[in-house]
């Protein structure tokens, strides 16, 4: 090896180490942050908040099926205990009586700064009279047993009323003791992590927690037809990233392998062959190294897409190894550099305006794109040729070049029926434009049905509220942020009792404002105003004033107690529901207010603009959470499609500049607009709707096509001439189709998306732009 190549190899390597080392200490991520907007409005700043860091991230529904009720209801009970001792795990519930003995002893021990009905009325002669009236007539009630154990403390029933207000009807079904489904064939438990939502690795941990400590339980209690379903945002996070990895993986090694096959039958040479591979290897590298030092965190779709930048990158390589004749790098740079430099500058122009986006995601593959291919090409160009071996040749491919050079000739003839083609393509997407993209986020989805299923079933048994309708206020501090919530509360009291709703949930209910609990405070009247009152309220009733000195205490302790703070939440499930709906923001606080519908209703049959009339003024915003995604996601795509105009633009821009030849720059362009419409065209046709990775998919046609086109140009009419450079397009062409029809096969909805819209738009953009090469000049 010679002192420059010796030189070259030393700095490379360096380099590929410093560069491995970045991404080596990287963070990947598989969540939804990659469509997640960089500036979010208020109604979307609420999504983000909650798809990063809500509460409702960080839940597990836990669903136990086999055996009969009572080895459910043994496992359901073993689960727990082994969960709650984990450090993974904050909060784990499964309906045992015993488990709410702490939500109950918070209730009772603070009844009288929680209870809505508190007021100075309640305890006046009538009010007192009326409450105890209502509370010996629920002595003949299911829950009599219950009143008459309280009716010394609590005769105006505050305890009850608290209980009812927990809104029993959206609570789990009951089986020995345990919460179980609907149809009684399932135990089931609520489980909340310690990690965040966005933490996946922290998720990860905490399911195979689950797991064995299910095992575990499964084999202590001695019942092996036991099985364990678990649903939640982890699970669809974890599984999502599970399949991102194991896809590009997989479709890394078969397109690496497929490639690294194809360029060994065209050079002979395994050496040649690892040196053809350099520029992808550093292409990728630098990719997710800049990404990684721009954003700080890599998403598995950028990933994803860097697998398929073999199929690009390695064209540079091979336009070097097969062009270049007995290792003339100077002629070469010479001849072909300049074309190979144009088609590397239309596709920085095509990738560049994707960094000025507004979603990161589309932003990192802006900056993978052009980190990836400008350093492919600066290795080609500086250190392939200080690297070639002496004597080593490629195989002789001129008469492949010959053969596809008289078929070239002869496309020309089909330039008009294609541009007819084209126009009628295009008339009918115009015509047809409205499904012609699908605007749901859903579409980019991993999750697999199966996953849906479970997720659907266990929220229907443990009544969860699908959370998709939420009211949300916020404010400076805690206290006015909750306060703003009991103002909404009282507005949608006034819906639930029209019927317009069905109930919703609210932290205020456990943790009212400061200011309302020191005014029911003051509400209590003193031991002394009590005794006075009670014989008076008591004159027709069959209970004794005098069996009520408990209930005088209670008043008097609550009279001077403190008020609650969040604190005294904890050690109780109650905790999480707070924790759920009270989120303090970067500039606040912010309560959030999940709206059910009426009873066998579904979300969609609440009236979102009578709900937004009646919240009106009130400084509450009322957001559908479906349609705010779908809504960014909608941005999302048409914030791409401009800036993908705009990347089109530029290159036609920049082949004006440098062709100088408005039939030249036509002769460049219209091949790839014909490719980009025949494409999206068969794919309308297949019954595909588009989304925003097909659109990627139409810049790398436009981006690969580009060279093509060039080439073409440069050589006109003189193909014959120029077997070697005909042959390393087709080479070219061949492994762009390898990389990226390989993940047209992948699972993952926008690496699919990518394949089926690169493979066969490379090949195409191949032939249509012989179709457009100027004829020779005749004799």
């Amino acid at each position: 090896m010679t002192i420059p190549a010796l030189r070259s190899f030393v700095l490379w390597s360096m380099a590929m180490l410093a560069g491995a080392a970045i991404v080596w200490h990287g963070r990947f991520s598989a969540d939804m942050s990659f469509f997640l907007p960089a500036h979010p409005s208020a109604s979307q700043q609420v999504l983000v908040d909650q798809l990063r860091e809500g509460a409702v991230t960080r839940l597990l529904m836990l669903g136990i099926s086999g055996g009969d009720a009572g080895q459910r209801a043994t496992l359901s009970r073993e689960l727990r205990a082994r969960l709650a001792s984990q450090p993974e795990f904050i909060a784990v519930r499964n309906g045992e009586a015993h488990s709410l003995d702490a939500d109950r002893e918070f209730l009772f021990r603070h009844r009288y700064l929680l209870s809505p009905a508190v007021t100075p009325e309640r305890f006046s002669v009538a009010g007192l009279r009326a409450a105890i009236a209502e509370s010996i007539d629920l002595l003949s009630s299911p829950a009599g047993l219950l009143v008459k154990r309280l009716l010394p403390q609590d005769p105006t029933g505050e305890l009850i009323g608290l209980l009812l207000g927990l809104d029993a009807g959206a609570q789990p079904d009951s089986r020995a003791g345990v919460w179980s489904s609907r149809d009684g064939e399932r135990a089931v438990l609520l489980a909340q992590t310690a990690a965040l939502g966005s933490d996946t690795d922290a998720q990860a941990r905490a399911l195979d927690v689950v797991r064995e400590a299910f095992a575990a339980a499964r084999a202590a209690a001695g019942v092996p037809a036991a099985s364990l379903q678990i649903a939640g945002p982890a699970v669809f996070a974890v599984h999502a990233r599970a399949t991102i990895q194991a896809e590009v993986a997989r479709l890394s090694l078969i397109s690496t392998l497929a490639i690294a096959g194809l360029l060994y039958f065209v050079y002979r040479s395994f050496r040649l062959m690892s040196l053809g591979l350099l520029p992808v290897v550093s292409g990728a590298l630098a990719g997710m190294v800049a990404v990684s030092l721009a954003f700080g965190t890599v998403f598995g779709i950028t990933v994803g897409f860097g697998s398929a930048l073999i199929g690009e990158a390695v064209d540079y390589s091979i336009y070097y190894f097969v062009q270049t004749e007995r290792g003339d790098t100077t002629t070469w740079r010479a001849r072909f550099w300049p074309t190979i430099r144009l088609g590397v500058l239309t596709s920085v122009c095509g990738f560049a305006v994707l960094l000025l986006s507004g979603f990161p995601g589309l932003a990192q593959l802006g900056l993978y794109s052009l980190s990836g291919l400008l350093t492919a090409a600066a290795v080609t160009r500086f250190v392939l040729p200080q690297l070639l071996p002496i004597g080593v040749e490629p195989r002789d491919l001129s008469a492949l070049g010959q053969a596809f050079a008289r078929l070239a000739a002869w496309l020309p003839r089909l330039r008009w029926p294609l541009i007819v083609l084209a126009t009628l393509a295009a008339a009918s997407l115009i015509a047809n434009r409205d499904p012609l993209w699908n605007q749901e986020l859903a579409a980019l989805s991993t999750a697999s049905t199966e996953d849906l299923a479970i997720d659907h079933a266990l929220r229907a048994d443990l009544g969860a509220p699908d959370a998709r309708l939420l009211v949300v206020v916020s404010a400076a501090d805690r206290e006015q942020a909750l306060q703003a919530a009991e103002r909404t509360g009282a507005q949608l009291d006034r819906l639930l009792a029209a019927g317009v709703i069905g109930g919703y949930d609210s932290p205020v209910r456990f943790l009212p404002s400061a200011a309302t609990q020191l005014a029911r405070r003051a509400s209590l009247p003193s031991a002394a105003q009590l005794r006075e009152r009670l014989p008076l309220a008591l004159a027709d009733s069959p209970l004794a004033a005098s069996k009520l000195e408990p209930f005088l205490r209670d008043i008097d302790a609550a009279r001077v107690a403190p008020i609650i703070g969040p604190e005294a939440l904890h050690g109780t499930s109650l905790a999480l529901a707070v924790d759920a709906l009270l989120l303090p923001r970067r500039n606040g606080w912010s309560v959030l207010l999940p709206l059910r519908p009426p009873s066998g209703d579904h979300l969609r049959a609440l009236d979102a603009e009578a709900l937004r009339a009646t919240l009106a003024g009130s400084g509450a915003l009322l957001i559908d959470m479906k349609t705010e995604v779908d809504k960014l996601y909608a941005h999302y795509l048409d914030e791409a499609r401009l800036l993908s105009l705009g990347g089109f633009v530029a290159i036609v821009g920049l082949l004006g500049a440098t062709l100088r030849s408005p039939r030249r720059v036509l002769r460049v362009i219209m091949p790839l607009l014909l490719t980009v419409l025949l494409v999206t065209a068969a794919l309308k046709l297949a019954g595909v709707r588009l989304q925003l990775l097909h659109l990627v998919g139409m810049l790398l046609i436009v981006a690969i096509g580009s060279n093509y086109a060039l080439f073409f140009d440069r050589l006109g009419g003189r193909l014959a001439g120029e077997p070697r450079t005909v042959a390393s397009m087709l080479i070219a062409c061949l492994t762009t189709a390898i990389g990226f029809g390989t993940l047209a096969t992948s699972q993952v909805p926008v690496l699919q998306a990518l394949g089926i819209t690169v493979g066969p738009g490379a090949v195409l953009a191949l032939l249509l732009s012989a179709c457009f090469i100027q004829p020779a000049p005749q004799a």
